[in-house]
């Protein structure tokens, strides 16, 4: 088969969640397949080559377009429906990990993985250029031309079957995994805290700054358990995560914040920290409104600490009893979760024992595996 997967996600300057996926996938397919000819394609008005990794291996190639990118995805590929991306490459299967512009002829077989459906549930979360950009690529329309969906986890399966009303029997449920460096032993723990100047004990959430992860709200609620639980006011809150959209409000929460000076704001964590960066602290909280999978929640259990995640979306069914699940939207909730892990070390060993499986559920070997059955089915 020749195969083509799109990885302009790959050429983000700083990875995160969907860029981090299709990585971690591309790299465990080509690690398993040496038959099958893969075409690796990007378009970028500017020379991003040096973003790409280089999957210097005999069975792969990769192809670049160098149009502007509006230009590209709005007029060429969304208007003008050129070029068709299946003949340029000359492939028969086209895997696109996450949504995009794509002209792609009939012929083609379509596979599309859809990470969630925050867009359709809670747009007012998203800017108004995100919001355009969603409704023009028409997503509906997308998936209806797709020959198979991959859905990250049932809960975004139920969602596509609900808001867009792919059929059932069309979409196939595929665990993201979880990278194994994450159930690795600690190291470096005493370099990540003195090259972020952390206090000794701290709680933290990793990931994006946009309205959806409930930031405000962890701001809130750690306010609220400083002021009510005096005896654990030696206990720090740690903010990491790159600038996403209409962060604004987060930072004015953050500035008036009754105890701003025990709230430390890291901006972007570099892949290499993030392990020893979760391993040091004493809770993770994510108290997130809305996830399709939830990559952070399972990479601090994977590093053993205790979880505070939503009692929502697809996250109750990604942690599978490993967390305490809290209402997004009761601070009191958040911050009682807070007190009641710090206050009861049996809970804590009993979210710790249950890890074991987790790599056995959520891992990228099997994950390739069942896309390269889907590519098979197809052909």
């Amino acid at each position: 088969m020749r195969i083509g997967i799109d990885i302009r996600t790959l050429m983000d300057r700083r990875y995160s969640g969907v860029s981090n996926y299709t990585l971690e996938l591309v790299n465990e397919l080509l690690r398993q397949d040496n038959i099958n000819q893969y075409k690796l394609y990007y378009n970028s008005g500017q020379d991003v080559s040096a973003r790409i990794p280089a999957f210097s291996l005999a069975n792969v190639e990769i192809v670049a377009t160098r149009f502007p990118n509006k230009i590209f995805n709005y007029g060429l590929q969304k208007v003008c429906h050129w070029p068709l991306l299946d003949r340029f490459l000359d492939v028969d299967i086209f895997l696109m990990p996450h949504i995009n512009f794509a002209a792609l002829s009939p012929n083609c077989k379509k596979i599309i993985t859809i990470h969630d459906l925050s867009f359709l549930r809670y747009h007012h979360f998203f800017s108004l250029r995100k919001n355009f950009w969603h409704k023009f690529i028409g997503v509906k329309n997308l998936l209806a031309s797709a020959d198979a969906v991959v859905a990250v986890s049932e809960n975004t399966k139920r969602d596509l079957v609900e808001l867009l009303n792919v059929p059932a029997e069309k979409i196939k449920v595929i665990y993201s995994g979880i990278s194994s460096h994450f159930f690795s032993a600690s190291s470096n723990s005493v370099d990540i805290k003195n090259k972020y100047r952390l206090s000794e004990k701290y709680f933290l959430f990793l990931g994006n700054l946009e309205p959806r992860k409930n930031i405000e709200g962890i701001i809130r609620a750690y306010d609220q358990f400083v002021a009510k639980y005096q005896e654990y006011n030696h206990y720090h809150l740690v903010l990491a995560g790159g600038k996403g959209w209409k962060y604004n409000s987060i930072f004015e929460s953050l500035n008036s914040a009754v105890h701003k000076s025990k709230i430390n704001f890291l901006g972007y964590i570099d892949e290499e920290d993030k392990k020893s960066l979760y391993s040091q602290a004493s809770i993770f909280i994510y108290p997130s409104f809305y996830e399709g999978f939830g990559f952070p929640v399972l990479e601090a259990l994977a590093c053993q600490i205790p979880v505070i995640a939503s009692v929502n979306s697809s996250l109750p069914e990604v942690v599978n009893g490993r967390a305490v699940l809290v209402n997004p939207f009761n601070i009191n909730d958040i911050s009682s979760a807070m007190f009641q892990i710090l206050n009861n070390q049996k809970k804590i060993k009993s979210v710790n024992c249950q890890i074991d499986d987790l790599l056995d559920v959520f891992n990228w070997p099997a994950a390739a595996k069942k896309y390269q059955a889907l590519f098979s089915s197809l052909n």
